[in-house]
C-alpha cells in the first residue's frame, strides 16, 4: 500500500510536531516543508523512511507537487488564503486552530472542501486528549448528574502575539472542548476583555456562554498570568469533576461530593471520596494526525473536521462581535 505524501506549509513550532507524528504512522511519510524563512528549513534531514524531505520557500511547489494532504501551520490570518489554494489543487487540508478569522471565509473552506470531495480538518487538538475524552464520557453517561456549570481556565504568561488576541489564540481550545464534551454549541455570548501592553489586542478575557438547557460555562484565557492553568471543572448535581491538563498523573479527579436543598430550604453539603481514574495516555497529535490520514483513506469524516471548526469560529466572531460593540460604545460615552 502507497504512502500517504504530506507537505506541511509552515516549519515553527507545531510544523517539526505534526510532522514527527505523520512520520511515526504507518503508510504516512512527510515529504515536503514550506517556509518563508530558509534558515528555518536548513536543519531538515530525512524523514522515517530514510528519504530526503524536498524543502522550499515557495507554496506553489507544494501543490504541483504529488502529495496528497497539506498542513497549514501559519499565522491564523492566512489559513483562508493557503487552505483554500491547497484545496483548488485537489490536496487534503488540515489547518491549526482556528479555522480561520471569520465566519465568511471559514463557511467557504467548508463549501468547497465538500465540492472538490477533500477532507478538510482543523486541530483541534485537545478533542483527541484522553483525559478530554474520559471527561466527555462521564458527562454523556450521567454520572456527573444534571451539570450545573463549567469553568475553564487557560493562562500563563506569554506567548504574546501581535496578529490576533487572546480570544482567538485560546479560547478555541476550550470552545471546542465544551461543544465535544456536551454535543452542543453555545446559543449566547457574553465577555469582558482588556489589552494591557499591546494597545487594540487583549490579553485577558473572560467569556461567560449560554447553552440550550440552561447550562452556562465560564472561559478565563490570559496571556499575562504568572502561573500556568490548563483547567476545566465540571459542576453536576451528582458529583463534579476536575480536568487539569499540567497534572499527567492525575489528569481527572471525580468529587463525589456537592450541596442540596430538599424540604428544608437549608442547604446541606454532601462529602464523599475523591477517585481519580486511569488515563491510558496516547499523544493526541499523534491521534489527530492519524484521524487526518483515516480520513484521507477511506473518506470518513475526521473528528475535528471542517464544520466542527466552522462551529468554533462563529462562537468566536459573535465573542469578538459583542467585545468590539461594547468597545465602541465605551468610546462613545467616553468622547
Amino acid at each position: 500500500m502507497d504512502d500517504v505524501r504530506f507537505g506541511i506549509v509552515g516549519w515553527g513550532y507545531w510544523g517539526p510536531k505534526i510532522a514527527r507524528n505523520l512520520d511515526s504512522l504507518p503508510h504516512s511519510a512527510v515529504t515536503m516543508v514550506a517556509d518563508l524563512d530558509a534558515r528555518r528549513l536548513a536543519s531538515i534531514g530525512t524523514n522515517q523512511n530514510g528519504n530526503g524531505i524536498q524543502t522550499t520557500t515557495n507554496l506553489s511547489d507544494v501543490l504541483r507537487s504529488n502529495v496528497d494532504g497539506v498542513v497549514i501551520v501559519t499565522p491564523v490570518r492566512t489559513h483562508y488564503a493557503l487552505a483554500r489554494e491547497a484545496l483548488l489543487h485537489d490536496k487534503h487540508v488540515l489547518v491549526e486552530k482556528p479555522l480561520t478569522a471569520s465566519v465568511e471565509e471559514a463557511e467557504e473552506l467548508v463549501a468547497l472542501a465538500r465540492e472538490r470531495n477533500r477532507i478538510l480538518m482543523v486541530g483541534h487538538t485537545f478533542e483527541y486528549n484522553p483525559g478530554v475524552n474520559e471527561l466527555r464520557r462521564l458527562v454523556q453517561s450521567g454520572e456527573l448528574g444534571r451539570i450545573y456549570c463549567v469553568e475553564a481556565e487557560r493562562v500563563n504568561l506569554g506567548l504574546f502575539r501581535q496578529d490576533i488576541n487572546v480570544i482567538w489564540d485560546l479560547a478555541p481550545h476550550d470552545i471546542s472542548i465544551l461543544r465535544y464534551i456536551f454535543d452542543k454549541t453555545p446559543t449566547q455570548v457574553s465577555v469582558q476583555a482588556h489589552a494591557h501592553l499591546q494597545p487594540g489586542i487583549h490579553d485577558i478575557a473572560h467569556l461567560d456562554l449560554g447553552f440550550d438547557g440552561g447550562l452556562r460555562a465560564h472561559i478565563h484565557v490570559s496571556w499575562l498570568h504568572p502561573c500556568k492553568i490548563r483547567r476545566v471543572t465540571v459542576i453536576g448535581d451528582k458529583k463534579m469533576v476536575v480536568y487539569d491538563d499540567t497534572n499527567p498523573a492525575e489528569m481527572i479527579k471525580i468529587y463525589n461530593k456537592g450541596a442540596d436543598v430538599h424540604a428544608d430550604p437549608v442547604i446541606s453539603y454532601r462529602y464523599g471520596a475523591i477517585t481519580i481514574p486511569h488515563i491510558d495516555w496516547i499523544e493526541p497529535l499523534r491521534l489527530e494526525c492519524e484521524d487526518f490520514v483515516t480520513g484521507i483513506r477511506t473518506g470518513k469524516q475526521p473528528r475535528a473536521n471542517g464544520e466542527v471548526g466552522l462551529e468554533v469560529v462563529r462562537v468566536l466572531a459573535s465573542v469578538q462581535r459583542v467585545l468590539d460593540q461594547q468597545e465602541a460604545l465605551a468610546a462613545t460615552v467616553n468622547a
